[in-house]
């Protein structure tokens, strides 16, 4: 008679019932707007609702572990059903989307992707714009090809953005059924929580971003990532995660920041397992294999137009965008009125980023189940720190969690240079790693601490309506020691507004000089919002970067001139 099977751990159960209950969040909006013209989504949601109800149940009273493994499939399958609906009802994506689409457009007609502008595709609808520091928007596709190629067989889906959304939602659902399966069974809830549950990772989907595709490559890439190529051999298995690694640099500029963490600490492993020869033999396999991967899928835009290529995979580097985000560049954008160090932002980013790595080759052992983590907090620093890319990113937090815990980087070799192994070792080793991540922190200093260059007063205001504002006069006071080329936006948020057409007014401000700019607004009337919103006047400019900014509610609600 074989012996009774163990009652499931609790913890398992509670992972679980929290995976289950996550599937609520958001579901109500795709519910409401289903129910008015789509009812066979709405009561398949409904039918969803049911599941997750029976689903928490059972999973509290269930008596056997395999019995508990089976729900939680069928909490994952809800899940894929529920994201899967919300797609039906929100696929036409946003800007990320329609430029993966159209990219996707140029390839199926053999015409050229990178360096074409497409104007025509934004300013509508959820198509937001780039404004960069030039005084102008970017148009055109910046990033790495994969994504469009896998959505060119979707382009009978319709127009917009919907084929993208496709093939952003369902990398989605394939990395997050993957990510479930690979992980062992009491831990496979939180996969279905994280990728599937928080309705987050989804959004970015609908929205068609190719940083989801990335990160759908890089989860299986991830999972016990410490153990590839242990012996010395890669298998199948280490094979596959190659792949996956190139393939994911070849969807989004995101993963060129993780990889090198990775790579490095799978040599630090091997190099304590196997010794520094045949450890390099492993990181030289490895890197060849992603590298052959990543250079096949771009081979056709390479051969087709060299330049343009690398200067639209790397756009993400060079725009110049506006600053946005929630990271330190807050500073100079809502806590003070701008910065003319705008660039030590970007170095401070790129600076951090550098020193992380170093840390991380320096401090293995103890950073080592950190390397899904550490590479995106370079981006708090930088001028474009949007949370998107570290929620997008999570679920490689998870997998490395579960898999590549502390042990698996006990024997791991970490450089230690004679004065870092001394008999005060543990002080220099302190020293060292504040000296690594000092000119970072020097540099983010010199950005947060830097003036606004212009100083701007409103001096006439003409009003189109009682409420709408349709001309707009400043005085504007370069008090910099460079002439400076300003472009000017009024913003009521987070966000950036489009830019102020100047219709009077020198296109370069000498230094130390004063002129007048007459001002109209895009769209020929700015609205003006109730008094408790705050108005800013905003001035960028390009070479320096620099960002002025002024309160300008006020003013502008005091008209001088009406019509």
């Amino acid at each position: 008679m074989s012996a009774p099977e163990e009652p499931p751990a609790q913890w398992h159960r509670v992972l679980t019932l929290l995976a289950d209950a996550g599937l609520f969040i958001g579901t109500r909006a795709v519910w409401s707007s289903a129910a008015s013209h789509r009812i066979g989504v709405a009561a398949l949601i409904s039918v969803c609702y049911a599941s997750i109800l029976v689903c928490g149940v059972l999973a509290l009273v269930v008596r056997r572990a395999r019995s508990l493994a089976r729900l939680d499939l069928c909490v994952l399958v809800t899940a894929v059903v529920l994201v899967l609906c919300a797609w039906v009802m929100y696929h036409q994506g946003g800007d990320e989307a329609v430029l993966t689409t159209q990219a996707a457009r140029q390839i199926a007609a053999g015409a050229p992707v990178y360096g074409q502008p497409w104007p025509w595709l934004f300013g509508h609808g959820d198509v937001a714009l780039t404004p960069t520091v030039h005084g102008g928007y970017d148009y055109t596709y910046g990033y790495p090809p994969l994504a469009p190629l896998l959505t060119t067989p979707l382009l009978w889906l319709g127009h917009g953005g919907a084929p993208a959304t496709a093939t952003a939602t369902g990398a989605l659902l394939v990395g997050a059924v993957v990510l479930w399966r690979m992980l062992p069974t009491p831990w496979r809830p939180v996969a279905t929580l994280v990728c599937l549950g928080f309705s987050f990772l989804p959004m970015y989907g609908r929205q068609g971003y190719p940083a989801i595709l990335a990160l759908a490559l890089l989860m299986p890439a991830v999972v016990r990532w410490p153990r590839i190529g242990r012996g010395g051999l890669l298998g199948r298995a280490g094979v596959a995660r190659a792949v996956c690694l190139g393939a994911a640099c070849a969807a989004q500029q995101l993963s060129w920041f993780v990889v090198p963490f990775l790579l490095s600490g799978i040599y630090a492993v091997r190099r304590g397992e196997l010794g520094p020869r045949a450890a390099a033999g492993v990181l030289l396999r490895i890197t060849g294999i992603a590298a052959t991967v990543w250079l096949l899928i771009n081979t056709y835009f390479l051969v087709q137009q060299p330049r343009a290529w690398l200067e639209g995979i790397a756009l993400p580097l060079t725009q110049g965008a506006v600053l946005h985000g929630q990271g330190l560049i807050g500073v100079s954008l809502y806590l003070t009125d701008g910065s003319d160090r705008i660039d030590w932002y970007g170095h401070a980013s790129l600076l951090l980023a550098a020193a992380l790595l170093v840390l991380f080759v320096l401090f293995v052992r103890r950073l080592g189940p950190a390397a899904t983590v550490l590479p995106w907090c370079a981006f708090f620093l930088a001028t474009r720190s949007q949370d998107g890319y570290y929620l997008m990113m999570t679920p490689l937090w998870l997998a490395a969690a579960v898999t590549a815990p502390a042990s698996e980087f006990a024997g791991a070799w970490q450089p230690r240079p004679r004065p870092l192994a001394g008999p005060r070792g543990r002080t220099a080793r302190l020293a060292a790693a504040v000296l690594v991540l000092l000119p970072a922190l020097a540099s983010a200093t010199v950005a947060v601490t830097g003036t606004p260059p212009l100083r701007m007063r409103v001096a006439a205001v003409r009003h189109g309506s009682p409420t709408a504002v349709s001309l707009m006069t400043l005085r504007v006071t370069n008090t910099g020691d460079r002439a400076l080329s300003p472009h000017f936006t009024l913003t009521t948020g987070q966000g950036m507004d489009p830019y102020w057409i100047v219709v009077r007014g020198p296109r370069t401000l000498p230094a130390h000089s004063t002129a007048r700019y007459e001002l109209r607004p895009p769209s020929g009337r700015f609205h003006l919002p109730r008094p408790s919103v705050r108005i800013r006047l905003r001035a960028f400019t390009a070479d320096p970067q620099t960002l002025s900014s002024a309160d300008v509610g006020p003013a502008l609600r005091t008209p001088v001139v009406r019509r």
